[in-house]
């Protein structure tokens, strides 16, 4: 069976292995206070562009996302999401837990515009009884989003500029953010994240680490007793240089953007192999996730060595699925796939 229902089925890109086993028997300070969180640290503000952000290291997506929101948020503040977006769909009420409504919005592709947030705030405002209301004061998107989708540089700057004007604080969950950098066409980079959004994470668990997320905090008034908020949610590693490791092996030379760009190209063959056959997709995407509609006899067969995410049916007899590439996905593993989908 080859894998291709997500991104994070293996376990860790050999070079992070190595820097893990390098420095197994080295005494270090704990909670990510160790030189190797200072490392990595410094090599995401490089590449950033800015010495003035804090960064903190979260072992995974969903810790971080309801650690930042539940920081962001007073008690009586939501926070606006496309009706796709992880928080809303696929986060088990994590950030409702803590007590902040995730206030739906209809994505495009599974993106937000400036329009729609310009718009909730404008509703909130003229409503006599806003103060009876759950107030808009975050806004979160992922790139790339939960259906592979990007956003622009024209896009986000447009949101970003709607949120200042509102006083809304920006936050960009990265969980897959290397596959929307090196994607083709892709014009937005991590100085211009660093600048539009208030936070972000750069995600690590399913580009390559055996687990992890680098969260950048840009703002400045949300940089004060982040750390006291990541112990009260469970979120301060004990053992923290275990991700100051990895993410180091993954900035010091790059690494990051070129298995980001690998299982990019992974998955671009999927595209072509599904395009030859002329199947459609449910949404263009350029990233590693690829959303083909096909055939519900030709998935049936596929089933019996591929792996894949089934998403929803389009008709009675066709299917839109998922299949996912990785840092670990061979050529010879997708020209397997390709094969299949071709003889159909």
């Amino acid at each position: 069976m080859i894998r291709f229902e997500c991104d994070y089925s293996e376990g860790a890109h050999p070079r992070i292995l190595q820097k893990i086993i390098d420095t197994n028997f080295e005494q270090t300070q704990t909670y990510g206070e160790d030189s190797y969180c200072q490392k990595a640290a410094l090599l995401i503000k490089d590449k950033c562009g800015r010495q003035d952000i804090d960064v903190h290291f979260l072992s995974g997506g969903t810790q971080t996302n309801l650690t930042v929101i539940s920081a962001v948020l007073r008690p009586h503040q939501g926070v606006i999401s496309a009706d796709s977006g992880h928080i809303s769909v696929h986060e088990t009420g994590a950030v409702e837990a803590t007590g902040h409504k995730v206030l739906i919005l209809p994505g495009t592709n599974g993106k937000l515009t400036a329009g729609q947030i310009q718009a909730v705030c404008d509703e909130h405002a003229r409503d006599v009884n806003h103060e009876h209301m759950v107030q808009p004061k975050l806004v979160y998107i992922s790139n790339p989003t939960e259906i592979g989708s990007v956003y622009s540089r024209s896009e986000l700057s447009a949101i970003s500029e709607t949120c200042r004007r509102n006083q809304l604080f920006l936050y960009m969950d990265g969980a897959r953010l290397g596959y929307a950098l090196c994607a083709h066409g892709n014009d937005v980079d991590l100085p211009v994240i660093a600048d539009l959004c208030d936070a972000f994470y750069i995600g690590g668990t399913k580009l390559g680490t055996l687990f992890g997320e680098a969260l950048v905090i840009c703002r400045q008034e949300l940089k004060p007793d982040f750390r006291y908020i990541m112990k009260q949610k469970g979120a301060l590693l004990a053992k923290g240089r275990l991700l100051g490791l990895q993410f180091l092996a993954l900035f010091e030379d790059d690494l990051y953007f070129d298995i980001a760009r690998h299982a990019n190209d992974m998955a671009q063959l999927i595209k072509e192999a599904c395009e030859r056959k002329g199947y459609h997709f449910m949404i263009p995407s350029v990233t590693n996730q690829q959303f083909p509609i096909l055939p519900d006899a030709v998935l049936l067969r596929l089933a019996d060595d591929f792996s894949y995410s089934f998403w929803e049916k389009t008709d009675e007899t066709h299917s839109a699925v998922r299949f996912c590439t990785s840092w670990a996905t061979t050529q010879e593993q997708v020209k397997e796939l390709a094969s299949a989908i071709e003889q159909g």
